[in-house]
Formats: C-alpha cells, sequence, structure tokens
C-alpha cells in the first residue's frame, strides 16, 4: 500500500489535516445523525482508508476535500476523523472516471463513463462544463441524453456552490440538495439578501441555522426582520407540536428570552406582521388571546363555520321505520345491537352531524355496518374515507365497501394545485363517513368539510381516547368535548371481543388498572405478552430476538412485512433512532448504502413517508419497501400497498426509515405484530393515551418489553399534554 498519502505519523499526528481523494463506499450511515463509515482513497494511494464523521451532503463518486484528524480505533485500527468536508472537481482521468462513473450526473453509467473519459482524458470536466455538446462525439450520447446530463451538471455545479457558502457559517452541507430544491441557482443570492427566509421556506432548516448566517452577515441582534422571523419560527414550532395557535404572552416572552431582546421589541414585530396579515390575533370567547399563522386561523375558523352549517341545515336522507330496518338487519345477520349501537343507528337514520366513538372491541365497525347497509339499500349514496391510505384499506375491508384517502376522495389535482371537490364543487355523497377521524388535523378537516353539501349528513367514527392527530389541531376531542352534535361513545367490550387480551387491557390501560402480563384459565391462547427487563441493553437484544426469531418462528410471520416495533421516543437507546439503526443492520443483509443529501438507505429497506406528497399520492405515515434504486437516472422506487412510486434523488427527504416508528406514526394503522418497548428511559412519555394508542395497533400480537414500573407510570400517568386550539370554543359559541 501506498502510505504516503493515506496515513500520517502515528506518533504525532498533525491537528486539523486535510486530506484529498475520492469518496468510494458508505459502509454505514446513520440518517438519524449523519454519523457515517466511508471508504476514501486519498490521491496517491492504491488501497482506501477508512473515514469516519458526518458526511451527508457528500456523494458516493465526488472527490472531496476532508479536514480532521488521525484516530486509533482499538477494533478497526486507524482512522481518519473528518470534521468537516469540501466537495471539489477531480483532475486526473480515473478519479473523474468514478465521479462520472457515480450516477451523480443523470444519463452517465459506468459504460458511459469510461467512454467519455477515454475521448477527453483530462481535459473530460471542463468539456461537460464548457462545451457539453462535443459529447455527442462520443457513441451512443444523442440529443435526449446530452440534454439530461447537461441538466443535472448545472445542478451539481450550483449545489457545490451552495456547500462552499454555507460551510462559511458552518451549516451543514447535508442542506444543499433541500436548499436547491426551492431557490435553484439563486441560493447563494437569496441566503445573503434575507437568511431568515431559510427558517419559513426550507422544510427541517431551523431559526438556529438561518440566524447563524445572518448574523455573521452584519444582522443586528435587535433587528425588526430577525425578531419577525424568530415570531414565525416560534408559531411553526407551535403548529409541530400540534397546537393551532400559541398565547400571546407566551409567545411573546418566549421569544424575547430567545432573542435576548426586549419584550417591547417583539410586541411591535407582532404588531407588523399582524399588519401584513401574516399573523391573526384574536381574542377567543373564553378570553385567550390567542396568536395564529394565518393560514391555521383560516382553517380552524371556517371548520366551524362549515360545521354549524351543517348542523343547522336539514337533511336529505329518505324517512322509514327505523326500529323496523335495524330489525330486518338484525334478523338477517343473526346479531343483536346493544342499546348504545342501537341509539346511534337511530340518530344517523335521521341524518346530521354526529360523532360515533369508542375503544377496540366494542362495536364501532358492526354499527358502520349496519348503517351502511340499510341506507345504501334504501338509496342513499355514501362517501367512506380515513385520513390515510392503511386506514382507508382496513375501513373497505370491514365494510365491504369501496373506501378511499380523504385525499383521494376530494381528487387532488396536481397541476392546480388544489382539490376537485370543494365549496363550488361539492361532492355528490348523500353521507360523509370519516373512520380514524382521531388523526385528521385542522387543514384536512377544512378541505374535507369545505366539500361538503350542507345537505348532506356526516358521521365522524373514532376512538376519542387515542392521540390527537399528527397535524395541528384537536378535531375529534374538540368535537367531542363541544357538544354542539350528537356522540354516541360504545362502552361495552363483546363476548367475541373479551378473549383478546389485547382489547381487555387495553381497556384496563384506559381506565388506570395495570394490564394483565400472567398467563391464566381466561386466556389459553394469549395475544398480549410482557416480557421484563430492565436494563435498556437488554430490551434491545430482547427487541432483536422477537423480532429477528421467536415471532416468525412461533407465528409464521414476516420479520419486516408483518413486525412492526413502536417506540414512545425519537432518541436515547430504545428511541426510532437507535433502533432502526440496529433493525437495518439484522433484517436486512444488503452491503450497498446509498446516500444523497441527509438520506441512507440500502435497497430492500422498510421506509415511511413522513410528508403528504398529493402529486405522487402517498401520504404523512405510509409505509413501503425500497424495491429499486436507478443510479444512473437518479431515481429510488418503493413499492406501497403493491403500487410502485418513483422518487427522484431530490426528493429522498420525504422518506425515512420504518423499521421502528414513533406511537404518533402508527396512527390508523393495524400491524399483524407490534413490540413495543417500554422502559424509564422515556419518562417523560410514559402517558395512558400513548400506551394505549400503541397498545392498539396490534392485530394478532403484542410484546410489551421493558420494567413493570414503566408500566405502572404510563397506566397511572392520564395528564395529555393539552393542545392549544380555538375550535371547542368557537363550535360552542
Amino acid at each position: 500500500m501506498d502510505t504516503q498519502n493515506a496515513k500520517p505519523d502515528t506518533e504525532n499526528p498533525p491537528a486539523g489535516e486535510s486530506i484529498v481523494g475520492v469518496f468510494e463506499k458508505v459502509v454505514f450511515a446513520n440518517s438519524e445523525n449523519g454519523y457515517t463509515v466511508a471508504a476514501f482513497r486519498p490521491e496517491g494511494a492504491t488501497d482506501s482508508i477508512t473515514v469516519v464523521g458526518n458526511l451527508f451532503g457528500a456523494n458516493v463518486g465526488e472527490t472531496l476535500k476532508l479536514t480532521g484528524s488521525w484516530k486509533a480505533n482499538m477494533r478497526f485500527g486507524q482512522q481518519f476523523k473528518a470534521d468537516s468536508f469540501v466537495p471539489i472537481l477531480p483532475t486526473n482521468a480515473e478519479a473523474i472516471e468514478h465521479y462520472l462513473a457515480s450516477g451523480l450526473i443523470s444519463g452517465i453509467g459506468k459504460e458511459f463513463a469510461k467512454r467519455i473519459v477515454r475521448a477527453f482524458g483530462r481535459d473530460t470536466l471542463d468539456i461537460v462544463d464548457k462545451d457539453p455538446d462535443r459529447l455527442r462525439e462520443v457513441d451512443g450520447i444523442g440529443p435526449t441524453r446530452l440534454q439530461r446530463i447537461k441538466a443535472t451538471w448545472t445542478q451539481q455545479k450550483a449545489i457545490r456552490e451552495v456547500i462552499i457558502f454555507l460551510q462559511r457559517y458552518g451549516i451543514s452541507p447535508a442542506w444543499a440538495i433541500r436548499l436547491y430544491k426551492v431557490y435553484g441557482e439563486q441560493a447563494p443570492a437569496v441566503l445573503r439578501a434575507d437568511p431568515f427566509r431559510l427558517a419559513l421556506e426550507v422544510h427541517g432548516i431551523g431559526f438556529k441555522s438561518a440566524d447563524q448566517i445572518a448574523r455573521a452577515t452584519g444582522i443586528a441582534p435587535d433587528d425588526p426582520k430577525r425578531i419577525q422571523a424568530a415570531v414565525k419560527h416560534r408559531l411553526a414550532e407551535y403548529a409541530n407540536d400540534g397546537h393551532t395557535f400559541a398565547p400571546y404572552d407566551l409567545l411573546e416572552s418566549e421569544t424575547a428570552e430567545m432573542l435576548s431582546v426586549e419584550a417591547p421589541k417583539v410586541r411591535e414585530a407582532i404588531v407588523q406582521l399582524y399588519k401584513e396579515e401574516s399573523i391573526v390575533c384574536e381574542k377567543l370567547p373564553e378570553g385567550d388571546k390567542a396568536v395564529y399563522d394565518s393560514p391555521l386561523y383560516r382553517a380552524e375558523t371556517r371548520v366551524a363555520e362549515a360545521l354549524r352549517r351543517l348542523v343547522s341545515t336539514p337533511k336529505n336522507l329518505p324517512r322509514f321505520d327505523i326500529p323496523a330496518a335495524i330489525a330486518d338487519f338484525e334478523r338477517e345477520f343473526r346479531f343483536a345491537f346493544a342499546s348504545r349501537q342501537r341509539q346511534a343507528l337511530e340518530l344517523a337514520f335521521r341524518g346530521g352531524v354526529m360523532v360515533l366513538t369508542g375503544g377496540p372491541g366494542t362495536g364501532k365497525t358492526t354499527t358502520l355496518r349496519g348503517i351502511i347497509h340499510v341506507l345504501s339499500r334504501r338509496g342513499v349514496s355514501i362517501a367512506l374515507a380515513a385520513p390515510t391510505g392503511r386506514a382507508a384499506k382496513r375501513l373497505a375491508e370491514t365494510t365491504l365497501m369501496d373506501a378511499s384517502t380523504i385525499h383521494r376522495l376530494l381528487k387532488f389535482n396536481p397541476q392546480k394545485g388544489a382539490f376537485a371537490y370543494d365549496d363550488q364543487h361539492p361532492l355528490p355523497a348523500d353521507l360523509v363517513v370519516i373512520d380514524e377521524t382521531s388523526m385528521m388535523d385542522i387543514a384536512l378537516a377544512h378541505h374535507l368539510l369545505k366539500a361538503v353539501r350542507p345537505q348532506a349528513s356526516v358521521l365522524f367514527v373514532g376512538d376519542s381516547d387515542q392521540l390527537p392527530s399528527v397535524g395541528p389541531g384537536n378535531f375529534l376531542a374538540d368535537l367531542v368535548a363541544s357538544k354542539a352534535m350528537p356522540v354516541v361513545r360504545l362502552n361495552e367490550i363483546f363476548r367475541q371481543a373479551r378473549s383478546s387480551l389485547i382489547v381487555v387491557n387495553a381497556h384496563r390501560i384506559n381506565q388506570g388498572e395495570f394490564p394483565i402480563i400472567k398467563a391464566s384459565e381466561d386466556f389459553p391462547h394469549p395475544d398480549f405478552f410482557f416480557i421484563s427487563k430492565d436494563d435498556p441493553q437488554d430490551v434491545l437484544e430482547t427487541i432483536k430476538d422477537l423480532a429477528r426469531d421467536r415471532i416468525p418462528r412461533k407465528f409464521g410471520l414476516d420479520p419486516t412485512r408483518d413486525i412492526q416495533v413502536i417506540t414512545p421516543m425519537r432518541r436515547g437507546d430504545l428511541g426510532v433512532a437507535r433502533l432502526n439503526e440496529v433493525l437495518q443492520q439484522m433484517l436486512n443483509p444488503e452491503k450497498r448504502v446509498f446516500m444523497r443529501g441527509r438520506s441512507a438507505f440500502k435497497p430492500g429497506d422498510k421506509v415511511m413517508q413522513v410528508r403528504n406528497n398529493y402529486d405522487r399520492e402517498v401520504f404523512n405515515g405510509d409505509i413501503g419497501r425500497i424495491a429499486e434504486i436507478d443510479e444512473e437516472r437518479q431515481t429510488l422506487t418503493v413499492v406501497f400497498d403493491g403500487r410502485g412510486v418513483i422518487y427522484p434523488f431530490d426528493d429522498l427527504d420525504d422518506l425515512t426509515l420504518a423499521y421502528a416508528i414513533t406511537v404518533h406514526k402508527s396512527q390508523g394503522s393495524e400491524y399483524p405484530a407490534v413490540i413495543l418497548p417500554m422502559h424509564t428511559q422515556h419518562y417523560i412519555l410514559l402517558q395512558r393515551n400513548l400506551f394505549y394508542t400503541a397498545l392498539t395497533r396490534g392485530k394478532k400480537l403484542v410484546c410489551v418489553v421493558g420494567s413493570r414500573r414503566a408500566l405502572g407510570i404510563a397506566v397511572n400517568n392520564a395528564k395529555i399534554a393539552g393542545r392549544f386550539s380555538g375550535l371547542r370554543q368557537r363550535l360552542r359559541v
């Protein structure tokens, strides 16, 4: 091995050393924190070295200048710990070919990279940059391929410039692709003119990063633009935590503390934003002084108006003998409704807006079947929908009728960027049924209700004891608490459900009782198991054993497709990040790791969509498997429920690993088997409704692994983190 450029004097390694070479291969990458282990070949070296550090934003095949220091690892030997990097264009023919073959430039794979470098040698990149039409001299490169090469070369050039610009201010190169997507080649100019736009316009880049650039460019600490951006940032944080508004006093004091400025300065910023109609300040009916981001204010107020209109407008459902219709259904299906189910049926048959709620095994599905069966036989047109694809699929299976996501029901038009059904073109249905309503945030509720005719009836079905929506609002709980419409709560567990420990324990937890964790004659075939482990590492090892061996062997379930690990936390030894890292290594033997921007995936990975994408018809929480990574075309294909969805590499931030997911992200889904770690490490999130929600995600099997003390804390903690939402108050007026 040529060590002249590869390794330093191990006796006295220099500090802050820089090395230049080719980023050859990703050995390991953690999508949560960017930690990467990579093979890197320094210029002049014949063998590669191991580089560790945050390399997100770098791409395999690129020539990089790394700055860092050499470290001795007891297990793996000498490693170069990279503190920072800058992508540079390669200068020798071999490195140029490696770069072109990497897939960074769409239209050039390994074969074309060889042909191009054979034709132009060390002048290749200069020709691609200044005279790209000469590439037509290479056999096989036609006008279509040439256009792809030109477009991605321009993009990569701009991204390199953004990376270099960001590094002046200590901002990670991993953000470069995201910035380029938003601002294109104008990214550096935009950042110089108004860096605070980052915090508002680029997903994932917070106020701190934008402020870092702003302060470096000389913006004063009390600059009005800085304070206004901080106010908007705090409102966005409130929305991310599920609130539709921020209490004025809290917003003012928190922003002043965050910026170390006087409160009157924040007050001036709020007034200015109010004048510009960027925010709305309002005193709610119960006296709350609320500050809303304008879109959330419009959504909440219009939802309240639509619901009041629906409640007050006479309905056009047919009149018939309700007791006789219920009796006919019971005879036909040899089933007797309980009194509260009968009450729900009678209310639904009269028409209007109503809520049907209740826990697992209480007959919500049977009641819904009865409503649909009786009304559809009488010519009532019914639309069934749910917030997610998985919930819609379950709804269709249980009702034996077509059901869709709310987005598909309203028919989003990508060209117009709007839904086809709205207040000008309402849904033709006489009855709209929404299942898993607890998952519906205020924005989605606004789009739905805007499209419902005032004469139509609406039935909201859901479990109000579940966690609220991931997005802003507390829609189902607000409907129930407002008492503005009839609410039927089913609370009797039906006989067939009493044999399920999942169902029984869910109700026990909901009532503040400790779950049954020991086998007994009452449950000869239990579907709930508790494995006591006090040490976090023991919990982790048990989860691995359950997912890889014990559950697949005993129940015949596929470790990746059928088993879902659900955890309360994102961080820590038993958080999503760590569990995904461990489970990916264990369940996906694929060696090839693909890294782009802030994403690192392998073919075959289980992934989740993390935000709604109407164009692709994939939505927040949808889970699929990576079927293909095409580096030449710069696309990745994910299969969701049998449907292949193609992602350009620039959009990979929409995906995250899903071997383990948070309880919130599991809402609206059922999995054949659920593994749930419960440990005192999760102390701040050990809550009754969170435990209840996670438990009810299991269809056939739930294994809880952890400490009895953690279970006890969760069961006894009935405090629900409140959400600032004005809908309940508006409906009561």
